[in-house]
């Protein structure tokens, strides 16, 4: 079983993030780290992806603005979405090459990840055919509670999921989310009823990503890694 390293970035601004990302990516393919998995919250912002559609945006920048929202065009599939606080965002740094070669396989296992640790809750989560992430209610009427889209490159995986525990529902109509229209988003905290501790759900999300991805989950020290990568990358440039 291989270990994934785990960091938890806290409320983080998405370009700061997306920065860390970048970085982990390069040491995962260089082969300076492992498996690593970045968690974290982002303030309020609207991402496009690849395959995004701007008239999905419901609102203008100016808009955006002023309630302070932030817009990003990004490399990951899918169309727009959300984030901000409240939502668990997961971006899973991974070696498919040496796991499974199969990008379809490894979405199924993000939703699994969340349809597992939705369940423990006493909520009943799932998929609905032809649409990526993970749902509740009856098909065809369901609510989207975790929303997904990632990139690879050389069969290292960057981006990933966003998972709505308390988040601010809202903000979901600002875009029409992933593009589907006529479809709402949902939080846990929604369905339940009740408030939700985030570390609860941290625990449930991590122990299940580990089991769904046959990985020995690890706290990891931020600070130790990014030492760890420095000194790669000082040595990759003593060789050029």
């Amino acid at each position: 079983m291989h270990t994934c390293l785990i960091f938890d970035l806290g409320l983080i601004p998405y370009a700061s993030a997306l920065a860390v990302q970048q970085r982990f990516v390069a040491g995962r393919k260089s082969g300076a780290i492992g498996d690593v998995l970045l968690l974290c919250e982002h303030p309020h912002v609207i991402t496009i992806g690849r395959n995004g559609h701007r008239n999905n945006l419901l609102v203008s920048e100016n808009v955006l603005q002023q309630k302070a929202v932030e817009l990003y065009e990004t490399n990951r599939g899918g169309d727009v979405t959300y984030h901000g606080p409240g939502q668990i965002i997961g971006y899973p740094i991974l070696d498919l090459g040496a796991a499974r070669k199969d990008v379809r396989w490894y979405v199924c296992s993000l939703e699994e990840t969340m349809i597992r640790a939705t369940r423990e809750f006493g909520v009943i989560a799932g998929r609905e055919e032809g649409k990526i992430g993970v749902w509740v209610g009856e098909a065809g009427r369901s609510e989207k509670l975790a929303a997904i889209g990632v990139h690879l490159s050389r069969w290292i995986t960057s981006h990933g999921f966003a998972y709505n525990v308390s988040t601010d529902l809202d903000y979901f109509d600002l875009i029409v989310p992933c593009g589907i229209a006529g479809r709402k988003a949902t939080s846990l905290e929604k369905l339940l009823g009740r408030n939700v501790y985030r570390e609860d759900v941290l625990e449930k999300i991590t122990r299940n990503f580990g089991e769904v991805f046959d990985r020995k989950m690890t706290k990891g020290s931020l600070p130790e890694c990014q030492k760890q990568m420095d000194g790669f990358e000082s040595a990759a440039v003593g060789r050029v």
